[in-house]
């Protein structure tokens, strides 16, 4: 039986907003390397970097009928999240429905299939990650489900959970881990800004990260060569003069 949830519990807003402020590859760090979208799914237009609560669609492959249903359930500061229950390249959202849920206050849509209209998604400044960027269209024959659990892009999302998402790709934040994540999204950023510092006055990450004792453990040496001495790994193959000109 297909279901519409109204009024999940979301992540409050305050922290999801603060979410924003890190990208993509700071958050994954933060939680321990987990909660990454497939990297197929990419921006449909450079630039933008957003975070929000999601609102999750379950939608048959290439039927939209459920998102036009999820629009009525969106509120300010969400991301839409689409996820189809079979692989499917249609585009399934354009600049019709962007027009509809940018006056709900959405802020951006992730979706594991196909959007279109990208030049016109541009020039409103409305966000997609999609998988693909087709033309094919959609019908409304079919239902789905709103505001339940879904797979997108190899994650589970949740309603209300935060999903961020920038030109390196998308991450979720399970709502109930939103909070700690974010405490350690902020000390990642402190310590990177630290590095960044000694970096740029000539530091070596060897030594800033004290790398050089897990590397002599490991094996790794170090010898200065000789005078003349050819020291690379086929030194010794006598390579004939043809492949040693290519071929010329």
């Amino acid at each position: 039986m297909s279901v519409v949830i109204r009024h999940p519990a979301r992540t409050d807003r305050a922290t999801a907003d603060a979410l924003a402020g890190y990208g993509v590859a700071t958050v994954h760090e933060a939680q321990r390397r987990t909660g990454l979208l497939d990297p197929a799914l990419r921006p449909v237009w450079g630039g933008a970097h957003i975070a929000g609560t999601a609102v999750t669609v379950s939608v048959p492959p290439a039927d939209n009928w459920m998102i036009h249903v999820a629009v009525e359930q969106c509120r300010d500061g969400d991301v839409l999240v689409v996820a189809p229950t079979s692989p499917s390249q249609a585009g399934y959202f354009g600049d019709l429905l962007a027009t509809s849920v940018m006056a709900r206050g959405v802020r951006g849509l992730v979706i594991d299939a196909g959007c279109r209209d990208v030049a016109e998604l541009a020039r409103m400044g409305f966000p997609v990650w999609a998988r693909h960027i087709s033309a094919f269209g959609t019908v409304k024959e079919t239902l789905g489900d709103v505001n339940t659990p879904v797979v997108c892009g190899g994650q589970r999302i949740e309603p209300g959970d935060v999903v961020v998402a920038d030109d390196d790709g998308v991450v979720v934040v399970p709502r109930l881990r939103a909070a700690e994540v974010l405490a350690a999204s902020e000390a990642r950023e402190r310590r990177e800004a630290g590095l960044r510092e000694r970096y740029a006055r000539g530091e070596l990450g060897l030594d800033v990260n004290t790398m050089r004792e897990r590397l002599a453990r490991k094996g790794l040496t170090y010898r200065d060569a000789p005078s003349g001495e050819d020291v690379s790994a086929d030194a010794s193959v006598d390579v004939p003069a043809a492949e040693r000109t290519g071929g010329r």
